[in-house]
């Protein structure tokens, strides 16, 4: 018999005063891949403290908290993970400094393709192309930012499936 786990994931999504949202386009193991950023939690985490710990690994910076967004509430089986059912949490986020990181014009702007290979870059959500997004709850996640205008300076409004 096959352990059945769950694979829980906490995403960033941080959109700036152009009303553009950054993507993380990375390579893992033999997969190019363009997704919000976050990762994966680890034991002894709750989902705001994972993100906080995603956001200082991923861009070397700290970020606020403004609101929990959109959490999954269907079965969506884990991407490298065997016998594993992803959850995904996402939450609205602002960095509580200038952006320090390199942002880039391009998808995939790596020095290297080698695993773990990441690259940021801003898109405007009226320009997001749902199949651009690697994984189905981001691009349910992505179709929500679109429906719902200027999300981030006018104060966070939840964001809800249909």
């Amino acid at each position: 018999m096959v352990d059945k786990r769950f694979v829980i994931s906490v995403y960033a999504v941080v959109i700036n005063d152009r009303n553009q949202v950054l993507l993380s386009d990375e390579y893992m193991r033999t997969a190019y891949m363009t997704k919000f950023p976050g990762g994966r939690l680890e034991w002894g985490e709750g989902p705001a403290d994972c993100l906080r710990r995603e956001a200082l690994e991923e861009f070397g910076q700290s970020i606020e908290i403004i609101d929990h967004i959109y959490t999954s509430d269907f079965f969506q089986q884990a991407m490298f993970y065997e016998e594993s059912q992803l959850l995904t949490i996402y939450y609205l986020v602002q960095f509580n400094e200038p952006i320090r990181f390199k942002i880039s014009t391009k998808p995939f702007d790596f020095n290297e393709v080698v695993h773990g290979s990441q690259s940021f870059r801003w898109l405007g959500i009226d320009d997001l192309d749902l199949e651009e997004l690697t994984f189905p709850v981001d691009r349910i996640v992505a179709q929500l930012l679109k429906t719902t205008k200027k999300l981030h300076r006018n104060g966070p409004r939840r964001l809800r499936a249909h």
